[in-house]
C-alpha cells in the first residue's frame, strides 16, 4: 500500500501472484438503487475489460454523437480488471441504445433500463471483489493460511487503505499530479502527467514521456500510443498555444488541463486525499484500531458520526463493530481528532 506501513496481522503473507491477468482481478458495483424500469433516463450495465470508465464514456459519447456531459457514472473502475458498472445516458431511450455494445471496444452491454433518475458520482454501495492469487507454492497452506488471517480480521476489523489502483499500479503518481494541483503548480503537475517516465513503463512509452521532458512535444505526441489518449489531449492543447503564441504560459497549462475530462482533473485531488488517508490510518493502526484513543472521531454503521459516548463502554462497542474510529480524507471542512491524535493527524 502506497503511504501506509503498518499490517494488523503479524504474518507475512501466502506468496503468489495477484493480476498476472486482467481476468484474476474482477470487479462489480453495489449500486444504491437499480433503475425502476421507466423514465426519460437511459441506465446501461456494462462489463468492461482493460478500459478505463472514463475511455468508455467518451467511445460511447462519440458513437452517439452526444455530449459526456449527458452522461453519469457513480464511480471509476479498474482498467486492468473485469469490471461491471452503471452508466447513465440522460435523453435515449433504451431503442435508440441497441447494438451499441457491438461498436465499443472491450466492452459488453448485459442490460439496458430506463429510469427516473439521473446517476450521478459516489451513489454505490460498495464494490464487490474476487481476486485470482495464482503461483503459491503450496495451495493448501495457503488457503489455511488465508483463513487464519481472516478470521483475525473478522474480530478486529480492517484497516480502510486504498489499494494500488488509487494511484496507478505501473506508474503510481496520480497523487502527485494532485498534490502539484493543490499547491497551485499547473506546470508540475502537467508536467508530472505527461513526464517524469518510470522504469516499471513500457521502453516506448517511457521514450515518449522523455521527449516531453526535453521539449519536443511534437515528438512526444507522435510516439505516444493510442491509449495514452489524455496525455496526447494534453499535449494537443500545449501544441496549439505553441503555435499561437511562440511560448507556452501558464494559461497553457490550465488549458491543457482543461483539455482532459473533469472526473479525471479531480481524481488526481482524490489521489492526494487518498495519499495523506493513508498516512493517518497508518498511524492510527499502530495504536489499535479496536480499541478507542482519546481523541477519536467515531462513526456507526450509517457512517454517522457519535457526538456521544461514554469512554469506558465504547471499547465494547468498537469490538462489537458498532462504533468505527475513523481517520480523515483532509479537505477544507473536514473535522480533525482531538488531543495527541489530531496534533498527528495535521502533520
Amino acid at each position: 500500500m502506497l503511504n501506509a506501513e503498518t499490517y494488523l496481522t503479524p504474518q507475512k503473507g501466502i506468496g503468489g501472484q495477484i493480476r498476472t491477468k486482467n481476468e484474476d482481478f474482477y470487479v462489480e458495483e453495489i449500486p444504491e438503487s437499480n433503475p425502476s424500469g421507466e423514465g426519460p433516463n437511459t441506465w446501461l450495465w456494462i462489463e468492461k475489460n482493460s478500459r478505463t470508465t472514463l475511455d468508455v464514456l467518451l467511445d460511447i459519447a462519440r458513437e452517439l454523437k452526444i455530449n459526456r456531459k449527458q452522461m453519469g457514472f457513480a464511480g471509476m473502475k479498474d482498467k486492468k480488471a473485469v469490471t461491471r458498472q452503471w452508466i447513465c445516458i440522460s435523453n435515449k431511450t433504451p431503442e435508440e441504445l441497441q447494438g451499441l455494445g457491438e461498436k465499443l471496444y472491450n466492452v459488453k452491454i448485459i442490460d439496458i433500463i430506463p429510469n427516473q433518475k439521473k446517476l450521478r458520482m459516489g451513489q454505490l454501495v460498495g464494490n464487490k471483489f474476487r481476486l485470482m492469487v495464482r503461483d503459491v507454492e503450496d495451495p493448501g497452506v495457503a488457503a489455511q493460511e488465508a483463513q487464519e488471517i481472516l478470521n483475525q480480521l473478522k474480530e478486529r476489523g480492517v484497516p480502510n487503505y486504498y489499494g494500488y489502483q488509487r494511484f496507478g499500479k505501473d506508474r503510481p503518481n496520480t497523487h502527485l499530479v494532485g498534490k502539484a494541483l493543490i499547491m497551485g503548480g499547473v506546470k508540475e503537475a502537467v508536467d508530472r502527467y505527461i513526464g517524469h517516465p518510470y522504469e516499471t513503463e513500457p521502453k516506448h512509452i517511457q521514450e515518449a514521456r522523455r521527449f516531453y521532458d526535453e521539449g519536443e512535444l511534437e515528438e512526444s505526441l507522435e510516439s505516444m500510443p493510442s491509449g495514452m489518449r489524455y496525455e496526447k489531449m494534453m499535449l494537443r492543447a500545449l501544441i496549439r498555444e505553441m503555435k499561437k503564441r511562440g511560448e507556452l504560459t501558464e494559461k497553457s497549462y490550465i488549458l491543457a488541463l482543461r483539455s482532459i475530462p473533469k472526473p479525471l482533473s479531480r481524481m488526481f485531488v482524490h489521489a492526494y486525499q487518498s495519499y495523506l488517508f493513508n498516512r493517518a490510518v497508518s498511524e492510527r493502526t499502530k495504536l489499535g484500531i479496536d480499541q478507542y484513543v482519546k481523541g477519536d472521531i467515531l462513526i456507526d454503521n450509517e457512517e454517522h458520526l457519535i457526538h456521544e459516548f461514554r469512554e469506558e463502554e465504547i471499547d465494547n462497542e468498537i469490538k462489537n463493530f458498532q462504533a468505527h474510529p475513523s481517520s480523515p480524507l483532509y479537505g477544507s471542512k473536514v473535522p480533525l481528532a482531538g488531543g495527541k491524535l489530531g496534533e498527528m493527524e495535521q502533520k
